[in-house]
């Protein structure tokens, strides 16, 4: 006989613990893809990834402000070309060995140095878009190092204001060098598990079901406020919401936005708004025989009526302009940028112009899950359709696992068109720019434009936010003109909680850990 899932859900709360344990439960978008950090770069592995590992640097809650995480305090040379870590003491992994300075020269020697892990087929994306080059002539980072062991300094190629922030993306938790040597390749998934210094520590993981943890009562930051803590895998928004009114699940986001008015008025639950720190949008690939051509991807554009769907989709917790940036760094745009707009007939020119008078068909990829900046992807696809078959262009629309969406993408050919957003890890334009724009992130659009690269190097490494907004102000003029990534929306995550819920601060990068919680 098969256990079904409800089965499964209540096995895992029966066994959490003693009686009168209390478990919590989170309502995901879907499984994460892995539980390794640093070869990750959706949000479903980060939020699990989050009550399992600590990162050296973090944010204060509810913002993008940082904040001492695994390192206690850290300082830079004059031209903030090398920065020194001085490491929290005292600090053990769930396994019980002891967290120093060999351990985070481990765990960033495995993401940044493809030797390290040779024969693993590990990719380490992580890396990649933040950073972009592995180890080698064009790597931002020449060398880490420790002077004893509890300091850590990282030698940059060239100076980098950011860096505190970068090394603290919620990609980056520290792993236990033993756990990883003993998992091997394995390590990350459910077979092989995971380990950090984390307010929670990794029991199991249910493929398709669930993942759960339990407490770990040693943490250095305090005893978490529950005894255990289960992800329940839930891919329909829908589906969520349901589930927490029933009371099975204590809080979920990534919910459908015209679910607000009913939220707010339903006295057993609580509407939570994660600041919005996200884009969602369309990202064309320039290998694509049609799409080599500006023309065309500019026509898409103008045949795209952004601000309805944003409209329609969204309602008041969308913003539909043409920044990749987020409303929160919009100092960093640039003026000569216009609003939104939406022609046909000008796009009609465009593909007329381009040798496509009749149009042409192309595949457009939607996510199988929902996500912070795309609740629900299909309908939005089904828009996006709509709106381009108006002009002549008919669209295929397809998709796939998750997992393999995310793998497929980044292999040639790609996707001739899809939709995929990024939520920010921390508060700087590279974070956007770089993952997208950057070396490490162009293996899906085949854009890589040398000068936008250049500009993003120089912007960050600029001392000033007038240097800074400089740099990006071109970046944004550049890539705007170009047309490969179209954005579509700025979103603000509706969650909710059981109105008993207390503890939940969401910070707008998805970085939180949840043992503040209590119920």
């Amino acid at each position: 006989m098969h256990a079904t899932r409800s089965t499964l859900f209540g096995l895992t709360l029966l066994l959490a613990g003693h009686a009168g344990a209390v478990t919590l439960v989170y309502g995901s978008g879907g499984d994460p893809v892995s539980l390794e950090s640093g070869n990750i770069n959706d949000t479903n592995s980060a939020i699990v990834q989050n009550q399992i590992y600590d990162t050296l640097t973090r944010v204060r809650p509810g913002t993008t402000t940082l904040a001492p995480g695994l390192a206690s305090s850290w300082t830079a040379n004059a031209d903030r070309s090398a920065w020194t870590f001085n490491l929290r003491r005292n600090v053990k992994f769930q396994d019980g060995n002891r967290f120093n300075a060999d351990a985070v020269l481990f765990n960033v020697n495995r993401w940044w140095n493809p030797a390290a892990s040779a024969g693993e087929g590990k990719t380490w994306e992580s890396w990649k878009l933040v950073f972009g080059a592995s180890k080698g002539a064009d790597s931002v980072l020449k060398s880490v190092a420790k002077t004893n062991d509890y300091t850590v300094v990282f030698t940059l190629s060239r100076p980098l204001a950011s860096f505190p922030d970068m090394i603290g993306a919620n990609f980056f938790g520290i792993a236990s060098p033993a756990a990883v040597r003993k998992a091997g390749q394995a390590y990350g998934t459910p077979a092989g598990g995971a380990v950090g210094t984390g307010p929670y520590t990794l029991t199991s993981w249910q493929s398709g079901v669930q993942v759960s943890l339990k407490a770990n009562a040693s943490y250095w930051g305090g005893k978490p406020r529950t005894d255990a803590l289960v992800v329940r895998s839930i891919k329909d928004p829908s589906a969520r919401l349901n589930e927490l009114k029933t009371g099975n699940i204590d809080f979920a986001c990534d919910l459908n936005p015209d679910s607000l008015a009913g939220i707010r008025s339903d006295k057993s639950l609580t509407a939570v708004l994660r600041p919005s720190f996200n884009v969602g949008f369309l990202s064309l690939n320039t290998r694509q025989e049609q799409l080599k051509n500006v023309k065309v991807r500019q026509a898409i554009r103008l045949a795209l009526n952004r601000s309805a769907v944003v409209d329609a989709f969204w309602g008041e917790l969308g913003t539909a302009d043409n920044s990749f940036l987020p409303p929160a760094l919009g100092w960093a745009n640039s003026r000569k940028v216009g609003a939104v707009t939406s022609d046909p007939a000008a796009a009609k020119k465009l593909l007329a112009d381009a040798g496509y008078p009749n149009g042409f068909s192309i595949d457009l990829w939607y996510m199988p899950v929902s996500r912070p900046y795309f609740p629900t992807p299909k309908p939005i696809a089904e828009a996006f359709a709509a709106d381009l078959q108006a002009v002549g262009i008919k669209v295929n629309l397809k998709t796939e696992d998750w997992a393999t969406y995310l793998s497929d993408r980044n292999k040639a050919p790609g996707f001739d068109m899809y939709m995929i957003g990024w939520t920010g890890q921390f508060g700087a334009p590279s974070n956007f720019y770089d993952a997208f724009y950057g070396p490490g992130g162009v293996s899906d659009s085949n854009y890589g434009n040398p000068q936008v690269q250049d500009l993003l190097a120089r912007a960050a490494s600029a001392k000033t936010r007038g240097q800074q907004s400089s740099f990006y102000s071109q970046v944004h003029a550049l890539t705007d003109a170009a047309a490969v990534r179209i954005p579509v929306v700025h979103s603000r995550p509706l969650c909710a909680t059981r109105a008993s819920l207390t503890g939940w601060v969401p910070n707008p990068a998805n970085s939180e850990q949840f043992s503040t919680i209590g119920k």
